[in-house]
């Protein structure tokens, strides 16, 4: 009988993670099912206890969920705990781990797909909720020359600052103004109702690289913003979510799958 896997969240229909995972258990050779479970909004842990109890092995945690996912794992790791998130969880035995791997994720698509070095760059990051707090901890590993958080609610930007050992400037939008980037990365949720985050002009440098963690199958607002103003190299957040699953399958499967072709069908998929 397969392993069993899920993606669990609410709602959960629009889910790529199925065919992400799917492709990489036949690329490797894993006898595993992964399916997508819907959980009521009041009733996530008693949905994760019953896909346990019949034999699943691992679950991935999509929103809203996510902070919940942290509260019921019995042990979590560095990442999990600087984000107070939990994306990914694996059953061994009754105990249950918790990691995130969204902010690795996000790294491994600009470095080894994008090809893009962290280390002593001007980082610029966008927003200061659930993506960005995810996002901080494994850039601040790769020793950026600056890292930025630029919010809306000055006062958000700062206490979430302050929440991780490392130099970052938080700001507002317009304390943006005369600065520029090397790497601009959007967090923020404006993609999904087609708006922008309140970005002056001239905050790409030479060079930069534009980073949208939404992804479609146009420009979203920040990345046509982007395009307008020169940016080098735009890309959107796909990548990271097949690099996010990619760490999920090794925590459970101890396999690291081959990224690129999965990435290029989903792309393709998006665009027919």
């Amino acid at each position: 009988m397969p392993d069993q896997y899920a993606v669990i969240g609410n709602p959960i229909g629009h889910s790529m993670s199925p065919r992400i995972h799917t492709a990489f258990a036949h690329q490797t050779g894993q006898n595993m099912n992964y399916e997508a479970l819907l959980a009521p909004v009041n009733a996530f842990a008693a949905g994760v206890d019953a896909f346990h109890r019949r034999g699943g092995r691992g679950l991935n945690v999509t929103l809203p969920f996510k902070g919940e996912a942290f509260r019921i794992a019995t042990r979590c790791s560095k990442r999990a705990v600087e984000a107070q998130a939990v994306n990914t969880l694996r059953f061994d035995g009754d105990a249950i781990y918790g990691e995130n791997t969204d902010g690795i994720g996000l790294v491994n698509d600009l470095m080894l797909n994008l090809g893009r070095t962290i280390t002593g760059q001007s980082v610029l990051l966008l927003g200061a909720g659930g993506a960005a707090r995810g996002a901080i901890g494994p850039l601040l590993d790769q020793k950026p020359r600056q890292l930025v958080l630029a919010n809306r609610s000055l006062e958000k930007a700062r206490s979430l600052a302050q929440s991780f050992r490392g130099a970052i400037d938080a700001c507002n939008y317009a304390a943006l103004a005369g600065r520029c980037f090397d790497l601009v990365i959007n967090a923020t949720s404006a993609s999904l109702s087609d708006e922008l985050p309140p970005l002056p002009s001239g905050v790409f440098a030479t060079g930069a690289l534009a980073y949208d963690m939404m992804y479609g199958k146009s420009d979203t607002p920040f990345l046509a913003f982007a395009r307008s103003e020169g940016a080098a190299v735009l890309a959107d957040g796909l990548g990271m979510l097949v690099e996010q699953a990619a760490e999920s399958f090794f925590i459970w499967r101890g396999l690291r799958p081959d990224t690129a072709p999965v990435v290029k069908l989903l792309r393709q998929t998006a665009d027919d």
